[in-house]
């Protein structure tokens, strides 16, 4: 007897990828009866049933407003579906923590645990967002930032002066199993040496601790780490489909154990190495600007997946204290930025129950850009920046005001300070404090594809 699809199905089982190597061999072999039945039951893979309720999460986290309060319920709802993930072992929430998208999509601000799976909507297209500091001593921030505006570049696409990537780093990637095909390299060429849109910027004030002005620049990997997310999308809802067909498919996941689980971390590291690679150039072609060797330089990643043992700590927005994350460690210290008026906190902390070895990435927001954006209508977006940026050297690289980025967009930082205290998410050892700063801003105002629309 031939084996088919069908007869696959008359058995029960549902079809799916695995159907075509199991019929293959049940014919080779000539399986019937009770040898197929236990040969199938053998390879027929796994169905994991979401859980029925929620896996117990910490919530590092508390209302001061009513919007806030309407946030931390938002923030609730999302992190109640999403822990009901098969693959879910444990959560926290920060205090800077704020929904991202549909209910049962990882917050900003949330800390997922999963045995044995990689789950791609978890690190988001923003793969590695992260911060760097670089010290130049006892000289004026506004050289620096000065040097810096010249240097850097922020908005939609890549640089026309490109930076050179190391070759042995274009080597590697080459040989990636993701990442070394023409779009990906593409990306990784044009958009080294630049910091994309949205809430990334770069920073310069001075230590509270001794008055050296240091610069700090925010971004994540690009076009590179995005394209990279949109094909572990792709591997991780063909699993879903097979394996928990009634998981979300944002919260689909790749399993590790699988050999294109292993080459999808790879790539994640890889990713990682462009990104800190990214910061370097922007700060280390600073310091030839103003002819400075730097004094200290460390970074740490903020938006990242994070391995112990077979868990992987999938941090959205939520900054690792704990060595064990961050190979490159120096001396246990990480930075919090909070807004452009705001000190950069410098912060060392060790895990706890309730942290799991993570602290907030910055002062996150009560509401949307759209909707602080409304809230501010009747007043001019002049008028607007004067009053917010009051006493700092506030830049925006476009030249057009994003008003979704000022100050007021986002949580009080002393409010977010003082729940870190009360939750214990790192002490802080220092602050960076405010001389100025440089942001993308609306840049979509004249962004290439208007501007030969109206030509």
């Amino acid at each position: 007897m031939k084996i088919t699809g069908k007869t696959l199905i008359d058995l029960g089982y549902r079809p799916g990828k695995w159907f075509k190597e199991a019929i293959e061999f049940a014919n080779k072999n000539k399986l019937e009866g009770k040898a197929l039945k236990n040969y199938l039951v053998s390879v027929v893979p796994l169905v994991l049933e979401p859980h029925s309720s929620p896996i117990h999460y910490h919530k590092n986290i508390s209302a001061e407003t009513k919007e806030e309060k309407s946030n931390i319920d938002s923030v609730i709802a999302t992190m109640d579906e999403l822990m009901k993930t098969p693959t879910v072992v444990k959560g926290a929430i920060m205090p800077d923590a704020c929904p991202t998208g549909a209910i049962g999509q990882i917050p900003v601000g949330g800390v997922v645990a999963t045995k044995g799976t990689i789950h791609p909507s978890m690190h988001s297209a923003d793969i590695c967002c992260s911060v760097m500091m670089t010290s130049f001593g006892h000289i004026d921030p506004k050289r620096v930032l000065d040097a810096a505006q010249s240097i850097t570049h922020f908005g939609g696409g890549g640089r026309k002066d490109l930076f050179k990537l190391p070759e042995n780093f274009v080597k590697k990637a080459l040989d990636d199993f993701f990442l070394g095909d023409e779009r990906s390299m593409m990306l990784a060429r044009t958009h080294f040496g630049t910091q994309g849109d949205g809430n990334h910027f770069l920073y310069v004030g001075r230590s509270k601790n001794n008055g050296e002005t240091i610069m700090v620049t925010h971004h994540g990997s690009r076009g590179f780490g995005a394209n990279l997310y949109g094909k572990g999308m792709k591997v991780a809802e063909s699993f879903r489909r097979e394996c928990s067909p009634k998981t979300l498919p944002s919260n689909a996941w790749i399993p590790y154990e699988e050999e294109i689980g292993m080459k999808y971390w790879e790539s994640l590291q890889l990713v990682r190495e462009w990104t800190k690679l990214n910061h370097e150039i922007l700060h280390q072609k600073t310091c030839e600007a103003i002819k400075v060797d730097p004094l200290l330089r460390f970074w740490n990643e903020h938006n990242f997946v994070f391995k112990e043992n077979e868990v992987f700590y999938h941090a959205k927005g939520a900054t690792p204290l704990d060595d064990k994350f961050v190979p490159d460690s120096h001396e246990g210290l990480r930075l919090i930025p909070l807004n452009m008026s705001e000190p950069i906190l410098v912060v060392k902390g060790e895990t706890t129950e309730n942290n799991l070895g993570f602290a907030p990435h910055g002062a996150g927001r009560n509401i949307s850009r759209s909707k602080h954006i409304r809230n501010k209508e009747g007043k001019a977006v002049q008028e607007l920046f004067i009053e917010e940026t009051k006493g700092i050297d506030a830049r925006f690289f476009s030249k057009n005001i994003d008003i979704s980025e000022l100050p007021s967009a986002y949580k009080n930082a002393e409010n977010v300070k003082a729940q870190m205290a009360e939750f214990g998410l790192g002490e802080v050892v220092n602050e960076i404090l405010p001389y100025g700063c440089i942001m993308a801003g609306e840049w979509r105002i004249n962004a290439p594809w208007k501007k030969k629309k109206k030509g």
